[in-house]
């Protein structure tokens, strides 16, 4: 339900255009109130901001103003924004449209590098209920450099118990049970307690002994209550 606009359209289209940043972020925050119909036009016309927060003001408003040229303007910021705080916003907002959705992020993960706009991707796909593509990306992420998506992509692995993928995760979890990194480690313990199963349990009782005090406080803290 829109909230009553506390700001005359003539007065935000004024802030949108001024060149004080606060003013067109004000505006934006504003446009909430207001219907699609006037929204994402005006949305639409700050894509190209200097300013990379205006931008990402424009990519979670988009998200929240749902309509064909929201859609597509969503797509055109995650392919081309310079700034990956831009696209790992509008790849969430993008999210919102469930099922179009999924191959544009799915594609974005596979050409986008940057760990902020994977680790969006990562959570706005497990919020969409469909396993087949979030095991694909969770096994993409295990491959990056950078240790927070591995681990993210492990928690993810986690969430696919009980779901099509239930065996190929677990599978997958391990064979990460003697992962060089004791991070790794800590958080497949904490995955593996997702699986009400003998090899996951029997994976834990290893991951007690590790050599790290670290990867045994993640499988004790699993076994509280």
């Amino acid at each position: 339900m829109l909230s009553v606009p506390t700001m005359e359209l003539e007065q935000l289209r004024t802030y949108l255009n001024s060149s004080d940043s606060q003013n067109r972020l004000k505006a934006l925050v504003e446009l909430r109130n207001y219907d699609s119909e006037v929204a994402v036009p005006l949305l639409i016309s700050r894509m190209q901001d200097q300013e990379f927060i205006i931008r990402s003001f424009v990519a979670m408003g988009l998200g929240r103003k749902k309509s064909p040229d929201s859609y597509n303007a969503l797509l055109e910021l995650i392919k081309f924004d310079k700034d990956p705080n831009v696209r790992a916003e509008a790849a969430n907002s993008l999210s919102f449209y469930g099922e179009p959705s999924i191959p544009h992020l799915v594609a974005l993960f596979k050409k986008d590098k940057n760990w902020l706009v994977r680790k969006s991707i990562l959570a706005a796909m497990a919020d969409l209920n469909v396993p087949e593509e979030f095991f694909e990306l969770c096994l993409e992420g295990l491959k990056d450099q950078d240790m927070t998506i591995q681990e993210t992509a492990v928690d993810g692995l986690a969430l696919l118990a009980y779901t099509l993928k239930e065996n190929a995760a677990l599978t997958r979890l391990l064979s990460l049970v003697n992962n060089p990194s004791w991070r790794i480690r800590a958080r497949v313990a904490r995955a593996l307690s997702k699986y009400n199963n003998f090899e996951a349990q029997e994976a834990l009782i290893q991951l007690k002994q590790d050599d790290d005090y670290r990867v045994v406080g993640a499988v004790l803290e699993t076994l509280l209550p």
